[in-house]
């Protein structure tokens, strides 16, 4: 099981005077600090690849056993909050938080946003007593490793706001950290319902370690892989639970507790 631990061509002339301006709002968009839409990341649906850094994937980062020598083996995602310090994940993801550690926008072996160690894992009952796959998400808190860091890592990178029940058919882009590789991988696509709990998405070579990578709706964090069986056993579908009250609720409880 892999516990993966969310166009017709155009003539050239028009494709020329589309990239012109999204590079023109990339541009803007940077002047005013505010993110560029998923949309605009500019590759077609159900297409997996390197996600280039930027305001959205610096977001999101790998977790690791024990530091960045340990190896990550899977995915987390910076969200709002008043305390400016938790992070989203899957629940089977967190199992022994004291080793666990985060790397926001970690590339080839680098964490340019330092090493953030949890503090505090918040997940509903229903996994802590059976492992339900509906309650495959996790909120935690977090604290530099470096103790000089005066910042917060939400200060630093930002956070995904948080929106529960999206339509069915949501448009939804994945980032992820497969554990054989050292950069993130970006992929969007429509989405359906599996169950009224489960939504899927497909998108290929989203394999081992990508578990816990935020599902994001227009910018927001609307679920995060894993749920049934462990997120997928093929690297072509990917799984979340529908994320409804019961994980809106645990996410206030990790904001409060940071």
């Amino acid at each position: 099981m892999i516990h993966r631990t969310l166009h017709r061509p155009a003539r050239r002339t028009r494709a020329r005077r589309a990239s012109r301006i999204l590079l023109a709002l990339a541009a803007m968009a940077a002047l005013v600090s505010v993110d560029v839409p998923d949309a605009v990341a500019g590759a077609p649906l159900g297409v997996t690849a390197q996600a280039l850094p930027d305001a959205t994937a610096d977001r999101v980062g790998a977790l690791f056993t024990g530091g960045l020598d340990g190896g990550h083996f899977c995915t987390a995602s910076v969200v709002r909050s008043d305390g400016h310090d938790v992070i989203a994940t899957a629940a089977h993801c967190v199992g022994d938080p004291d080793s666990t550690f985060f790397a926001p926008g970690y590339r080839d072996g680098r964490a340019p946003y330092g090493l953030w160690r949890i503090t505090g894992v918040h997940v509903a009952p229903g996994w802590t007593n059976g492992q339900d796959p509906d309650a495959d998400i996790a909120f935690a808190t977090v604290v530099p490793v470096d103790e000089g860091q005066r910042r917060s890592v939400e200060d630093l990178v930002g956070g995904f706001p948080v929106a529960a029940e999206q339509p069915d058919d949501a448009t939804v882009t994945v980032i992820g950290y497969p554990r054989t590789q050292e950069t993130p991988l970006r992929c969007a696509n429509t989405t359906a319902l599996l169950s009224e709990t489960q939504r899927r998405i497909g998108c290929p070579d989203l394999t081992g370690g990508t578990s816990g990578s935020p599902w994001l709706v227009d910018g927001a964090l609307a679920g995060v892989l894993g749920g049934y069986e462990g997120g997928g056993t093929v690297p072509e579908v990917s799984y979340s639970a529908v994320m409804g009250d019961q994980a809106v609720e645990l996410y206030r409880e990790a904001a409060d507790a940071g």
